[in-house]
């Protein structure tokens, strides 16, 4: 979706309707970002993140890089929010489901939630939003080799939680 300069920049000027269509446009976005990173707690951290946008919307220089600072605050207050939440709870894996069974996006989901926040991020960020390292990197705010190696340890831990 893209929103134009002009209701950006009258977000920025205080406009309480234009800011009002900036977060209504930006809501799914953030929850997609959100939910994967946060799990259960997706929702507040998608508020979260939500709040932060609209505190800082005045300092946005460009209105164009509005999706990329916005994915930038909602990994981050996913990050924040899924720490402060994490939970450990390890569930035995039964078989493996059928791809057409619903169970296994219960399953994924479950593999996903023993994964630390830094983990689901970059997968967030790799998989879901098709970013290379380097743009991960930089929403992150990591050099491009530690996105690299946490993206690297995040599969690996994937797929021995998917086995386990």
């Amino acid at each position: 979706m893209i929103i134009e300069e002009r209701l950006v920049r009258a977000a920025q000027r205080g406009d309480t309707v234009a800011m009002n269509d900036v977060l209504d446009a930006l809501t799914p976005y953030v929850g997609r970002i959100c939910g994967p990173i946060a799990l259960s707690d997706g929702p507040d951290a998608a508020q979260e993140a939500l709040i932060a946008i609209f505190r800082g919307l005045r300092g946005l220089e460009n209105p164009d890089a509005l999706f990329g600072w916005a994915r930038a605050i909602a990994v981050r207050e996913a990050v924040r929010v899924a720490r402060l939440g994490q939970r450990q709870q390890p569930a035995e894996l039964a078989d493996l489901p059928a791809a057409d069974d619903p169970q296994l996006v219960v399953d994924v989901q479950d593999v996903l939630r023993r994964l630390s926040p830094e983990h689901r991020a970059v997968l967030v960020l790799r998989d879901l939003e098709g970013m290379d390292e380097q743009a991960a990197a930089a929403v992150l705010d990591v050099p491009a080799g530690t996105a690299k190696s946490r993206l690297h340890r995040a599969r690996a831990s994937f797929r021995k939680a998917w086995r386990s």
